[in-house]
């Protein structure tokens, strides 16, 4: 289940990082590993040059292979497997990229910036945990951009996204009523549109704020995909389904642990030992955002499975 506002510093630091590969800064020195530097400070070299490719535009996304080092760790790589990697963005406090404005698709290159220089705009406890101001260390952005995503592509794919999130939208209510429809559903909806189902009603203490409550559960779309399970994997690591990974029970403080609304509601006073499934519109889940990770899109309501193990 996913706990609203939680992230690893893991990912934050490579989030961070690969975003600073958007806007290189100044250094100074002698460059001794073979890197040329521009006016503006920037160490630049190219393994690969492709003249005759398509060249990054301000706003364009890169698309390929990323790996960022720390002088010689390894902090964030997607090596062998193609993504976006930046956006080629204007940033006014500090300088722009020169780097990735000079590659071409079909380019392989690697850009230099002094920690010190990245040290100023990330937060320190985001920093590797072997930086050492004024040492000279250095971050190192190794790029093989193997495609373009332009302005103007990246705009009507905006524009299509909105257009698909409202018709989501619109269809949201008939798709709940196929769903209970389909699946013999006979609960009533509550007054806020939850449909919950008790299969096994329980005779133990009852969840109540202030109650650390312990449950297993499995969240599906309506079309059945898995988004998230206790019980058939521990896809709460990773963020990737694996019904091979062992599983344990979740456990939450109701009230301090802010889980969606719907979940919430649907287990609120609900005894030790019960299992139940709730129908939930996004309304009361992730709403016309979604979740982060895209594995959830807007508009999306959610089906839960759980079963409450224990109530303290």
């Amino acid at each position: 289940m996913y706990i609203k506002n939680t992230m690893k510093k893991s990912i934050k630091m490579a989030a961070l990082f690969v975003a600073a590969a958007t806007m290189m800064v100044a250094c100074n020195g002698t460059d001794k590993e073979g890197f040329k530097k521009t006016e503006n400070g920037l160490y630049y070299k190219f393994e690969k040059q492709n003249s005759d490719g398509q060249q990054v535009q301000e706003g364009d996304v890169l698309v390929g292979e990323l790996t960022i080092r720390f002088d010689t760790t390894v902090i964030f790589t997607n090596k062998g497997e193609a993504r976006r990697i930046a956006q080629a963005t204007p940033n006014y406090e500090i300088k722009i990229g020169e780097g990735l404005l000079m590659m071409h698709v079909g380019d392989v290159a690697t850009f230099a910036m002094d920690a010190d220089s990245a040290a100023k705009y990330v937060d320190p406890n985001l920093m590797p945990s072997n930086y050492e101001a004024g040492k000279g260390q250095k971050l190192y952005y190794e790029i093989s951009l193997q495609d373009i995503v332009t302005r103007e592509e990246l705009e009507q794919e905006r524009t299509n996204f909105a257009n698909s999130m409202e018709e989501r939208k619109a269809s949201e209510a008939d798709d709940i009523a196929k769903y209970v429809k389909d699946n013999n559903i006979t609960a009533k909806p509550t007054a806020d549109g939850l449909y919950i189902t008790i299969k096994k009603k329980g005779n133990g203490a009852k969840v109540a704020t202030g109650k650390e409550v312990s449950v297993n559960y499995t969240g599906r779309l309506l079309d059945g995909t898995i988004f998230d399970s206790s019980v058939e994997s521990d896809a709460r690591q990773g963020n990737v389904y694996n019904p091979q990974r062992p599983y344990e029970p979740m456990a939450y403080v109701v009230g301090r642990d802010r889980l969606i609304e719907g979940w919430e509601k649907a287990v609120m006073g609900q005894p030790q030992g019960t299992v139940l499934q709730v129908v939930i519109p996004s309304a009361l889940a992730y709403g016309p955002k979604g979740t982060p990770d895209g594995r959830i899109l807007p508009y999306s309501p959610l089906v839960f499975d759980i079963e409450i193990v224990s109530v303290k």
